[in-house]
């Protein structure tokens, strides 16, 4: 016993030591992005696990729509690594405000995936990434060679227990909510009556398949319950679709053997009869890894294109390939039919700065367009809502895949740290384009910053309720003073006035999603 106790302690030290050797001897200069004393700065940086603890409401008062919970996703790594590091790397961590009769609750707590566990219990991050792992050619194979050892000596199994850090995104469906990133099969997460969030398994949907992954975007028909999702791959078939019914069980799958090379698919669209995802100019390419790279590369000759597919198809027969020159998106805020099905509208933002990859986010630029797909002809009319840096469109939820006008984006420092949020009204947009669809916005001021907004109706059972009238709700953070805050805005407010803003007894890091769940639907 003690023997092989010796063995393990010699392998651990051993694999240790040849990580260290990696980052100080092997890895080309860090450049800025992938810096972690540079990327994990300010309210970037990771902050503890944070148990259920009450909130003070310093101003206004919490709106009884608002009892349920509010949770949103983002990277927190456990440890700083000593080699690279980018911001998509970090390990998954929920920051929940629990809200009942106007009193709220505040908790972080950690996704315990499989990574998270392994790497607690070897006391440093081993895990590769494609956004950091591959710095120069020689790191790159070394690191690759090392995962691979690691596994053979019994040390983790990522092809059975996966990889992911579950640190994107949360949905619910089929009776259960989930964190969610795009490497791995979804983690089940249960709030508690005291707010506390407990991770509760990795969910293989039902399919006795371990080696499953499936987006971190997957699309909801809320009148339906069905879910539509997606999974990317780094050989062919590049991209394959499934559904998954209201009990949380997968479908068959639907490849796209048409795809020839591997885009990077973030997101995609959803209408009452069509799925639609793009063939975005960033495509996988495994050479780079082997050239020490990014494994994200961004073909400038090639002319992005649109393919709509039938939401129930069974293959890709009907697939149908659009070119939209120009046009690349990452997120789809919304979509819906016009004219029995022969035009799609979708709204998006348009990665202007995607030459970039998404490598330095510093650079990030886009801008959020209407899109007039004509499916008989094959045109597609382009046109701007407004010409500001915006992401993270969110709708009243209510409206997915139907027709709404009002569009709620947060206008990017540097994504995902956000400087206020915008009001689009999609109904002012002129035939030729002109104008400016902004008919509100919210900038938090300086050194104040937020991400994401979350809409929450006023009267979510309410068919005549208007579309604007609920809240808007997000983090904000104060850089100088390191405090930050639970915000609640007035969404029908020309100014988007401030409801209640709620002190958080903790820091809560930039991120990316989040969801409202309503009191009755809390698990």
């Amino acid at each position: 016993m003690q023997n092989g106790s010796q063995e393990t302690s010699f392998k651990t030290i051993l694999f240790k030591s040849l990580d260290d050797f990696i980052s100080t001897y092997m890895d080309l200069p860090l450049r800025p992005c992938i810096d972690p004393m540079h990327v994990l700065s300010g309210n970037f940086a990771p902050v503890h696990e944070l148990p259920p603890t009450p909130c003070h409401v310093d101003e206004g008062s919490l709106p009884s729509a608002l009892d349920g919970v509010y949770i949103r996703n983002g990277p927190n790594p456990q440890f700083i690594p000593r080699g690279p590091f980018h911001v998509f790397d970090g390990d998954g961590m929920l920051h929940s405000i629990r809200i009942s009769n106007g009193e709220a609750v505040f908790c972080s707590r950690y996704v315990k995936t499989y990574k998270y566990m392994v790497e607690q219990k070897m006391g440093y991050p081993f895990i590769v990434s494609p956004f950091s792992s591959f710095n120069g050619a020689a790191a790159a194979i070394a690191r690759c060679v090392l995962v691979v050892a690691r596994a053979l000596a019994g040390y983790f199994n990522p092809m059975i227990n996966g990889f992911g850090t579950a640190n994107t995104s949360l949905a619910m469906f089929g009776g259960k909510l989930f964190a969610l990133c795009e490497s791995d099969l979804p983690y089940q997460v249960r709030v508690t009556s005291d707010g506390d969030i407990i991770t509760v398994s990795r969910h293989d949907l039902y399919t006795n398949d371990p080696t499953l992954r499936m987006t971190a975007h997957p699309k909801i028909d809320s009148e339906t319950g069905e879910v539509f999702a997606f999974r990317c791959h780094i050989v062919s078939p590049f991209l394959t679709f499934f559904q998954i019914d209201t009990s949380g069980r997968k479908g068959p799958d639907v490849p796209i053997s048409s795809l020839t090379r591997g885009p990077v698919i973030h997101d995609v669209a959803l209408t009452k009869n069509f799925i639609i995802f793009q063939d975005t100019q960033v495509e996988f390419n495994l050479v780079e890894i082997m050239r020490g790279k990014l494994p994200m590369v961004f073909d400038p000759d090639k002319v992005p294109r649109l393919g709509i597919l039938p939401r129930n198809a069974h293959d890709e027969t009907e697939l149908v390939w659009i070119d939209a020159p120009g046009f690349n998106m990452l997120h789809s805020i919304n979509a819906w039919e016009e004219e029995l099905g022969k035009k799609i509208v979708i709204l998006a933002p348009n990665v202007l700065s995607i030459e970039h990859g998404l490598e330095d986010l510093s650079l990030y630029h886009s801008v959020i367009e209407k899109l007039t797909i004509d499916v008989e002809t094959k045109k597609v009319v382009r046109r701007p809502l407004c010409h500001e840096n915006l992401e993270f469109g969110v709708i009243n939820p209510a409206y997915a895949g139907k027709k709404n006008k009002y569009v709620y984006a947060g206008v990017a420092a540097q994504l995902p740290r956000m400087r206020g949020v915008m009001k689009l009204d999609v109904s002012r947009l002129t035939a030729d384009g002109a104008g400016d669809c902004t008919v509100a916005s919210r900038l938090y001021g300086p050194g104040w910053y937020g991400g994401e907004a979350c809409f929450v109706p006023r009267e979510p059972d309410n068919p005549a309720a208007e579309e604007d009238d609920g809240f808007l709700v997000t983090y904000v953070h104060n850089e100088e003073s390191e405090e930050s805050w639970f915000v609640v805005m007035n969404a029908k407010s020309p100014t988007l006035d401030i409801v209640a803003r709620v002190r958080l007894p903790g820091r809560v890091p930039y991120g990316f999603h989040g969801l409202f769940v309503r009191e009755t639907d809390v698990i």
